[in-house]
């Protein structure tokens, strides 16, 4: 096996756990203030459906502990070693409630037997002091992530796809849990509309300056439900090797210490509004996201880089000048 030249997330958990945690998605019935009647209902995010990631087993209707067990279930015809579970919070935003509703949800899926933590999903305006605080006394027990939607580090772009807050507002919520030693990950799409390559690899330069544990990387794709489904196609999907190249321009540029999650996002075939922003295999099944990150490694290893080596390089370039 080729040696990893990312920081891989996978690696982490294998490292300081002794084997794989698997995330066990669970849908607690939670809003999003871009929905909700009593804040901006903007009807979303262009980008968002909840319906085309949402695995079948997801419910809000079920309890928290059957989403679990049949999660769990689920999980074990691909992975029958594994033994500890994460449970994912994932759609919509799951700090978006009050105190005493978090403490139920997050109490009852930490009552599971299977279950080591959590990975609890959401945006930057929906956390607070107080939120923070008590999910800072969980992850004293548990192992404990809170992942961000970040989705662009520019202000124009967050406001063209009605994300509702700045970048301002993600640095400000990712400090706040960077100072409560809770780990931290956030989540990137490239290719929203308006966005050059340039901008997206200028956006390495942001999220270095951010105290984050983790990074996903997702390209767009274009959702059936979403606004941006009903409108004139405003950007143009990546070719496989053109998405490939760009992951690893925008690695090496960025900070070692991030550890990598996710290269890439997959749809269901009927969730696809426009299928040319997925990827297919020559014999015309869909690429699966696993399948992204041996890409990566490969077109890393065939350049003689790795994450961060720019950093490096400007840094040895500095000293130099310096000593000059």
């Amino acid at each position: 096996m080729s040696e990893l030249r990312y920081n891989s997330y996978a690696a982490f958990f294998r490292q300081h756990y002794g084997g794989r945690l698997q995330k066990v998605s669970v849908d607690a019935g939670f809003g999003c203030p871009n929905r909700s009647a009593d804040d901006r209902n903007v009807g979303g995010c262009t980008f968002c459906n909840n319906r085309a990631f949402n695995p079948s087993y997801c419910s809000p209707e079920k309890s928290i502990t059957q989403q679990i067990d049949e999660g769990i279930e689920f999980h074990r015809r691909r992975y029958p070693s594994t033994t500890r579970y994460l449970a994912y919070f994932q759609p919509y935003s799951n700090t978006y409630a009050t105190l005493a509703t978090l403490k139920c949800r997050y109490e009852e899926a930490l009552q599971h037997p299977g279950v080591v933590g959590l990975i609890i999903g959401t945006r930057p305006d929906c956390v607070d002091e107080e939120k923070l605080d008590y999910i800072a006394q969980i992850a004293k027990e548990h192992y404990v992530a809170i992942e961000y939607g970040i989705e662009s580090c520019y202000d124009s772009t967050l406001a063209n796809i009605r994300r509702g807050h700045n970048f301002e507002a993600t640095r400000r919520a990712i400090e706040m849990t960077a100072q409560r030693k809770i780990h931290c990950g956030g989540h990137l799409i490239f290719g929203l509309p308006g966005e050059t390559r340039q901008m997206i690899l200028d956006e390495a330069e942001a999220i270095n300056s951010l105290p984050i544990d983790t990074l996903k990387l997702h390209q767009l794709q274009i959702i059936v439900g979403s606004a941006l489904a009903s409108q004139p196609l405003a950007a143009k999907p990546f070719r496989l090797d053109e998405y490939i190249a760009l992951v690893c321009d925008f690695l090496e540029r960025l900070r070692p210490d991030i550890m990598m999650e996710r290269f890439a996002g997959e749809v269901p075939p009927r969730f696809q509004a426009h299928p040319e922003f997925s990827w297919r295999r020559t014999d015309g099944r869909l690429l699966r996201n696993e399948e992204v990150p041996p890409m990566v490694n490969r077109e890393l290893e065939r350049r003689g880089t790795r994450q961060g080596c720019t950093l490096y390089e400007n840094e040895n370039h500095n000293e130099n000048q310096n000593e000059n």
